[in-house]
């Protein structure tokens, strides 16, 4: 696989994320597929498209009229065969969950062309995690976006079994497509960006959950000192919740440690009441509309 090769993208996962970086890659001149396991979800990915480009637009992310011809190039699927069988990259973004990932990135590599290549958004697991049930281990790492309307920075971190051609096609990539690449020499939790960002979300969360201070003042405290337009409980609503307790769950029974428990256990309660953040209208905060 060559950069002039990738025409195709393959977006796993029809959620906050995928929606984003489909969006993008379609901009940037890309046929796009969006697959995931339901007509419900899809829909709702492709009304939420329909609104972020409109964001997008109004950040100065990037003009009108690519932002309009984007919208086509898109298409959506629950069929695992025609959403593999002719791309070219694929990026993963479905719940931070080691097996699920790896079972769904085996599937497709029984789809997908031998030299396609396979990238996982995860947020703070690492490569290493399922490489080896990819199937193509060598091909295979992780590219991970931030928040497409606001920041073009995206890490590139290959696990030890990634190939050299691969971390520098997968920079190159990104390259031709306007972001900015951090390009990991190893893996870490959280790359770059999400390590520093999970100890001031992990920090607010046990601040809440022991009753410390309102949700609204420690966001204050954070807003107010350090100049910023959000604070923690802002920036997690903006995540998704189910992404931030699916994260929390995961190192908390890897850790067995009683505080970070306590905070997903903290988290399930927003989630057990159907919060999760600005894409369904209410989590730590409520907004007038659907996200």
């Amino acid at each position: 696989m060559t950069l002039e090769d990738i025409k195709n993208i393959l977006i796993l996962g029809a959620g906050t994320m995928g929606q984003q970086i489909g969006f993008w890659f379609a901009a940037k001149g890309y046929d796009v597929t969006i697959y995931d396991i339901s007509d419900d979800i899809l829909t709702t990915a492709k009304n939420r498209i329909e609104k972020l480009s409109k964001n997008i637009v109004a950040f100065n992310r990037m003009d009108q009229q690519t932002a309009s011809v984007a919208l086509p190039r898109i298409s959506f699927t629950t069929t695992p065969q025609k959403a593999g069988e002719h791309a070219d990259l694929i990026n993963e973004s479905v719940p931070e969950k080691p097996d699920l990932k790896g079972k769904i990135f085996h599937q497709f590599h029984q789809i997908c062309k031998p030299e396609t290549i396979f990238t996982t958004n995860t947020s703070t697991l690492l490569p290493s995690m399922f490489a080896d049930a990819t199937g193509r281990p060598e091909k295979f790492c992780a590219l991970h976006f931030h928040d497409l309307q606001i920041t073009s920075v995206v890490d590139v971190m290959p696990h030890p079994g990634t190939s050299a051609e691969t971390t520098e096609l997968v920079k190159c990539f990104a390259l031709k497509n306007d972001l900015i690449p951090i390009v990991l020499k190893k893996e870490n939790t959280g790359y770059v960006f999400n390590f520093m960002l999970s100890g001031l979300l992990s920090s607010a969360i046990t601040l809440a959950q022991k009753d410390v201070a309102p949700i609204p003042e420690i966001d204050q405290a954070w807003v107010g000192v350090m100049q910023t337009h959000a604070g923690p409980f802002s920036i997690m609503d903006s995540i998704g919740l189910d992404t931030v307790l699916s994260v929390t769950e995961f190192w908390a029974s890897k850790t067995k440690d009683k505080q970070a428990l306590a905070n997903a256990s903290f988290l399930k309660g927003y989630i057990d009441a159907g919060k999760k953040g600005i894409k369904t209208g209410e989590g730590f905060y409520k907004y007038d509309h659907q996200g």
